[in-house]
This record gives C-alpha cells, structure tokens and sequence, in this order.
C-alpha cells in the first residue's frame, strides 16, 4: 500500500487496534466472519450446558471479548451484497444438487442408475428484444437479420444487424419500448410460480400413465425436482430444473430407492415436453385486462439428459449451473434495490423511462387495484417475481441447514480440546444484535485480508492434494 495515499483516520484506526485488543488476537476472534462485507454484530451471554442435566459447565460474555461483541458472517446468498457469504451459499447449493445425482450426504450413491434430466423453462415473449445467439461453429449471429422486417407504429423498423458483444448494454432491451408489453411481463413474473406449479402436476400425471401403460403400480415411482429461478436479461424470470426419477416404497417413505428399468429418460423428456407445451391458465380479471392474462411457457423448452462423467452435460455441468444462478436475483437486468414503498418507488419507476423502469412502473400501476394484485407492488423491486430462488423436494438430497450445522460443528470442534465432552454438551447463547457491519474501514481492511489469506491458503493445500494423489 502507497503510504502517500493512506488517510490519516485510517492510519489512526489501525494504530490504535494494535495498541487496544491487537491485530493477532482480534483477527482470531473474527476469524468466522473475516470476509463477510457486512457482518452482524452480537452482544450477550454464552453457556455450555450438560445436555442430560442441565447444569451450566461453563459461562462467557462478550463483554470479554474483543470489541465486546462476536462477528457473524450475514449469510447472503446475494452476490452482489456479500461475495465471501454468497460463494459458501454456492458451495453449498453445488454440493447439495450434485448429491442428488451422484449420492453421498444421505443419499445413497445407487441414485447414480436413475434417470435424470436437465430443464429450462422460459418465458413468452412479450415484443422484440435485443438479443446475442451462436451458430453451431460458435459464430456470434447478427441480432435480428429481417430483410422484410416489420416497421411498428411508432416509426420503429424491428430489425437489428449488429452482432452484439457479450456485454452488451442492448441485450434484452425492446427495440421499441412504446410496442413492448410490459404489463404482461410482470404479471407473467408474479405467476410463473403458480404456472411451475400447474406444470409439475401435469407431469406427475402424466408418470402416473405412462406407469400404468406399463403394468407398474404409479404409487411405486416418484420425480424429485430441483429447480432456480434466473432472469434473463430483458427481466422475465425462467427456471432451470433438475428432475430425478426414483422408486418410491409406502414402508421406505422418502428413502432414495432405484425406479423400475421399464421407465427411462427418453420417457420422461417426453413427458415433460409435453407438459410444458400443454399447460396454461389465464388470471383472474383486472381493470386493465377484464379478460385476464394468459400465463404459458414460450417456445424455448430445452430438455436434456445428464451425462455422468463425461459428456455435454455432466452432474458438475448441472450442478455448476445451478449454483451459480442460486446467488443472483436482478444483477443481470442492471437493477439493485430493496423493496420499495410510496416514498422510494418514484426513485425507480417510471412509465416513460427505461425498460426496467417501465417494470417497476408497471408492477406499481398493476398492483393498485389492489387483492391479489397488491403482490406486485410487493414484488417491484424484484420486477414482479416473488418467488424462491432455489426449491427442491425434500427427498432430493440434503438441505442447507443440515450443510450450515455441519460446518458449525466441523468449526467448533476445532476448538473443543475434550472430544467427549463436546458430545455430552450444548450451546446455549443469550444473544441480542448489537448492529452490522465493521467498526471502521481498518477493522473491514484487515479482516478481509486475512480471509484472502486463509483461502489462497487453502487453495493451495488443496492443489498439492491433488497432485500427490495424482503422483501415487
């Protein structure tokens, strides 16, 4: 660090945590939290208790310790917010769909015999946008080549040559903001979890006939789901699916058991396809659309098989994907903000601006009449889409909480000294928040050094593994 450009707080703050708790020490104490942006500060009372008895063993207040508080990580999943806490939600989420394909952490590694398929489920479109493609050979496509195109009303010709970069600022922007539908893009968004909904009945259905046609009982097979929901760049939502199908056992329950042979993949992509293209409802009526909308899938259905080690799409290529979209909400649509009320929302929507702020506008105009439709206001900040980013059926593989309380104990243990006791004893902390965030630009400083430290380090133990494992 150029010493000309450190401020003199700042060199203020540093000397004066060396000579009060020291570096050394309150490193260690932040140590869980050192690379979270945004840490949660708590303040009270810890106590080890015999869990048979019920007798304290052992008592602590933060008042002891340094700062008088302990650090917690804030545990976004947003990127955006919290890289370090939103890369441990990815690991995570990596870890828990790829166990549902290759087994390990409670699911058993025979879940690698049964079919599986990769999904993506869009949105219809909703008028012209800019877009970026590939030819087979990897070629970027000219965006909208028409040489009949069309000339809309408002003196707009709805073509583009350009063969746009991959960042692009004109990728999913209309090429007439004034011929785009904006009101159904957003009620499309607060409704695709009730048409996902509808879509996963008619697939179950249509399991239950196919295992009929075959003599099977359809009470002994079963579809697990995982699924993420991703915007794509013009803000519509879409959902990218796993499904995973098993045997199912009226006395084993949710137990991972081997499907019949007589059922494949080739016919669950049947399936599926043709439960995406048949499903569809219309809304209940508005003021502005008595009729209601009509909530479909567009054209784009995308189903393939997984490929386990090698090939196109393998059971990292999946979970990969699936993980990375698990951190993201509207990042890609240039859109951040929390969710908005009377006095925020003129600071984003507006009905003759952008396109994205002509989805705020509208999810302001729509919700209005109020019931049902209030979710929209609700949902502005998030351009309608109300849903979760990551569901799965609970048999799928393990769950978060089950990976987070793993990794809490995994830690603890590194300080327990009397690996009995810690087995024979619990914590029970009195805790209350005492704020967020660091004390000063120092403390964030060096406790995010410290955490680059801790994972270069541990990026390489992890490749000199692998390389001795690769020389043996």
């Amino acid at each position: 660090m150029d010493t000309d450009t450190i401020h003199p707080s700042f060199a203020a703050d540093v000397v004066h945590r060396a000579k009060t708790t020291g570096w050394d020490s309150w490193l260690s104490h932040v140590a869980g939290a050192a690379g979270c942006s945004n840490p949660v500060r708590l303040a009270g009372d810890l106590h080890t208790v015999n869990e048979a008895t019920g007798q304290i063993l052992a008592a602590r207040s933060t008042a002891t310790m340094p700062d008088g508080v302990i650090y917690k990580a804030c545990g976004t999943r947003r990127a955006s917010l919290c890289p370090t806490c939103a890369k441990t939600y990815q690991h995570d989420a990596f870890h828990l769909v790829r166990s549902g394909m290759i087994g390990g952490k409670g699911v058993p590694e025979t879940v690698t015999s049964h079919p599986a398929l990769f999904v993506t489920l869009t949105a219809p479109a909703f008028g012209p946008v800019h877009t970026r493609t590939l030819t087979a050979s990897g070629k970027v496509r000219p965006c909208r080549a028409r040489r009949d195109a069309e000339t809309c009303p408002h003196g707009i010709r709805l073509a583009c040559h350009t063969r746009h970069g991959e960042d692009a600022p004109e990728i999913g922007q209309p090429l007439c903001l004034e011929c785009y539908d904006h009101d159904a893009q957003v009620v499309w968004n607060i409704a695709s979890g009730e048409l996902w909904r509808r879509t996963r009945i008619n697939i179950d259905r249509g399991l239950s006939r196919l295992a009929k046609a075959h003599g099977i009982d359809p009470a002994s097979v079963r579809l697990r789901y995982v699924k993420v929901a991703e915007f794509q760049r013009r803000g519509a939502i879409h959902f990218h699916t796993l499904i995973r199908l098993d045997g199912r056992s009226p006395i084993a329950g949710d137990v991972v058991i081997p499907p019949p042979a007589a059922i494949g993949a080739d016919d669950i992509a049947t399936i599926v396809s043709e439960a995406a293209v048949s499903t569809h409802f219309r809304t209940d009526e508005h003021e502005e659309r008595p009729e209601g909308w009509l909530i479909r899938w567009g054209a784009q259905v995308d189903v393939r098989q997984i490929e386990l080690g090698e090939g196109e799409l393998t059971e990292n290529h999946a979970a990969g994907y699936l993980a990375k979209y698990a951190t993201k909400a509207t990042e890609d649509t240039n859109h951040l903000s929390g969710r908005l009320d009377e006095t925020t929302v003129h600071f984003y929507a507006d009905p003759q601006g952008d396109h994205i702020a002509r989805l705020i506008a509208a999810c302001w105009d729509l919700g209005r009449q109020g019931g049902q439709w209030i979710r929209l206001r609700r949902w502005a900040h998030m351009l309608g889409f109300g849903g979760h980013f990551m569901t799965k059926a609970r048999a799928w593989s393990t769950t978060f909480g089950a990976l987070r309380d793993a990794r809490a104990q995994w830690i603890r243990c590194q300080h327990e000294v009397d690996t009995e006791e810690a087995d024979t004893t619990v914590l029970v902390n009195y805790l209350r928040y005492d704020g967020t965030g660091w004390h000063t630009a120092a403390d964030a400083l060096m406790a995010s050094s410290a955490a680059s430290r801790a994972r270069e380090q541990r990026q390489l133990a992890r490749e000199a593994l692998h390389e001795l494992n690769t020389t043996d």
